[in-house]
């Protein structure tokens, strides 16, 4: 029986190399469905067969180092390889100024500096699956012109220049070093001979004789700094970074030749290098987005960010056991079948709604009416803070006293977060965002993560400042973390996937695959498992979120779209927008134990952090139900 399931993954993997998509697609589902096979031996075959197959990217990352300003546009090429398929990717570019397309078997990418630093990502996705290429570059002063700069490198280290040039080819013109396109002023081919001769002058390697060229072999290597290289007066030269050694040993990756007409793939570096293009160059037809917009489904986030949730908008009983504040306090125990207990008008068409840390005060998010309605839970009063764009989702800071509501417009414009005074009601300040800033959250460490979906990454804030980003597969709707904070989870809309991220670095550990689109995810207060809302499969996956093992799919409602956890984490739920339910699931065998009415196609659920009651927002009744969890 196993010799014929390997057999199986054999013939799967010789049908991912088809160049017929569907053939190839198909055969990738089913490599798939093998890697979670009871033989870890096929299961094993499965993955290694996905991998050979699946669409890569070498080298896997461009760094375009430190440019002056006003530099014309750098270019540099990375090798596609995988099946066939690979070829027929679809690209999504995030950062400024940046460009790419698939020419061939390579993935050319142009980057026009701007003012500032570039942390970009190009992204192919399609029948070979998706790879992502992060490209770095930051603009420093004075790497041209060398009137102030000591003589770099010393002459061991000029020596080293030569020896890694010459070596290249020894005395034979250095052709797969430097190969140029366009017309040279002598007509003379580079040699070993023309390179032991280069004078070193103020730090500086000349080349003479040379009007364009293209690529050198990468010299870094027994460097104490490898050397910038751009053009002076159309002729190659080496320039010392405007660093100190150390710094630059840090800094400066591969080299930048400006000036030239090729594109340049360093082999062997892990980095490609860049080539600046003259303007009078044909573009890279791929246009390109900014660091995009971050969003989260409805549920993803119940858990820390604030998004605790409090009771109900009637003003019920506020018993005494409600846990203020994000304090820890004793744990209710959550019910098989919760109670829909009352409902609040708020806004028109809600999406989504957090509660605060003390569970005293429901924000929503409301679409149509640009409108986050702030409702008071013990006296029922519902009062509105008007936003500069279209509310899409909430969180609440750790302590209270900020909330950040997610805004776009439909046609992706406006991209932001608003941050908002919990006391005063008022708009504080617009937080620039990438395009269209889904479901945001604060982790438990008080950063705000904003899952940008035009931009396969989730954007993290500290103190209401851009400190960083995390690149992950298409497309980025919630965020959520477990009990210590120091593992994150995106679910990965278009990509079927899940991104397990280390918070601690804030580097992507690995995408785990799950069922058809999944549109939001909840992790357990305790911290162990994840459950994951797949809008397309009308299920939920679980994973733990220490082995990253996942089980099911577990059927649930009509497309599921957002996912809460109760606050023993007894229960998970499962907001069925199609079938205008919530779906009650126990974690531990996915059954599920209650199917609850709310009102007309729900979108988001948040659960008090008292754990007494929990709200959903219902876009066509412009209403939340309050459900009785406890």
């Amino acid at each position: 029986m196993s010799a014929e399931r390997l057999s199986a993954v054999e013939d799967l993997r010789d049908r991912a190399y088809s160049e017929d998509s569907d053939v190839a697609v198909a055969a990738r589902a089913g490599l798939v469905a093998l890697m979670t096979d009871d033989d870890p031996e096929v299961a094993a075959a499965a993955d290694a067969a996905l991998a050979e197959t699946s669409i890569s990217l070498v080298p896997g990352r461009i760094d375009f180092g430190p440019v002056a300003p006003g530099t014309p546009r750098l270019a540099a090429v990375i090798k596609i390889e995988g099946s066939p398929m690979a070829l027929a990717s679809r690209i999504k570019v995030t950062g400024p100024g940046l460009r790419a397309r698939i020419a061939g078997d390579q993935l050319q990418v142009q980057w026009q500096p701007g003012d500032g630093a570039l942390a970009g990502m190009v992204s192919l996705d399609g029948p070979a699956g998706a790879a992502d290429l992060p490209v770095t570059g930051h603009i420093g002063a004075g790497l041209i012109g060398g009137e102030a700069l000591e003589t770099w490198p010393p002459e061991p280290q000029a020596d080293a220049v030569r020896e890694r040039f010459v070596s290249a080819s020894g005395s034979e013109p250095l052709a797969d070093a430097v190969r140029g396109n366009g017309p040279r002023e002598t007509g003379e081919p580079l040699t070993a001979a023309m390179l032991e001769s280069w004078p070193f002058e103020m730090g500086r390697a000349r080349v003479t004789g040379l009007s364009e060229t293209e690529t050198f072999e990468p010299i870094s290597a027994g460097l104490a700094a490898p050397p910038q290289v751009t053009f002076e007066n159309r002729e190659p030269v080496f320039l010392p970074p405007t660093d100190p050694p150390e710094q630059s040993r840090r800094r400066v990756k591969g080299l930048i030749i400006a000036g030239a007409t090729a594109l340049v793939l360093l082999v062997g570096t892990g980095l490609a290098a860049a080539v600046t293009l003259q303007d009078d160059q044909a573009p890279v037809a791929q246009q390109q987005e900014q660091p995009a917009g971050n969003e989260q489904p409805s549920g993803g986030k119940n858990e820390q960010p604030g998004g605790g949730k409090n009771e109900e908008s009637g003003g019920d009983k506020s018993g005494e056991d409600e846990q203020q504040g994000g304090g820890q306090e004793q744990v209710r125990a959550s019910v098989d079948k919760p109670a829909v207990v009352g409902t609040i008008k708020v806004g028109d068409e809600p999406e989504g709604v957090a509660v605060a840390p003390d569970s005293k005060t429901l924000y929503v998010a409301n679409q149509s009416s640009r409108i986050l309605s702030v409702a008071d839970l013990e006296s029922g009063q519902v009062d509105e803070v008007a936003l500069r764009n279209t509310p899409r989702f909430v969180a609440v800071s750790r302590d209270g006293k900020r909330v950040f509501v997610s805004m776009y417009e439909d046609d992706l414009s406006g991209s932001g977060v608003a941050v908002v005074d919990a006391e005063k009601l008022t708009v504080l300040r617009n937080l620039k965002t990438g395009v269209q800033p889904y479901a945001l959250a604060v982790a438990p460490d008080g950063r705000l993560w904003v899952p940008i979906h035009g931009g396969r990454n989730v954007e993290i804030y500290k103190d209401e400042q851009l400190t960083g980003r995390v690149f992950v597969p298409e497309n980025p709707h919630a965020v959520s973390f477990d009990k210590g904070g120091q593992r994150a989870f995106t679910p990965d809309h278009e990509s079927s996937t899940v991104s397990a991220i280390d918070t601690r670095n804030d580097k992507r550990l690995k995408s785990i695959p799950v069922s058809a689109a999944p549109h939001s995810l909840a992790v357990s207060p305790d911290g162990r498992t994840a459950v994951v809302a797949c809008f397309q499969a009308d299920a939920v996956d679980l994973i733990d979120t220490q082995t990253l093992e996942r089980r099911g799919p577990f059927k649930v409602g009509d497309k599921p779209q957002a996912a809460a956890f109760a606050t023993d984490s007894g229960h998970a739920y499962a907001v069925n927008e199609g079938s205008n339910s919530v779906s009650v699931v126990d974690p531990r065998t996915g059954q599920v134990t209650a199917t609850v009415p709310v009102g007309k196609s729900p979108r988001t659920m948040a659960v008090a952090p008292d754990g007494r009651l929990a709200y959903v927002t219902n876009g066509d009744d412009d209403t939340v139900s309050v459900l009785r969890v406890s």
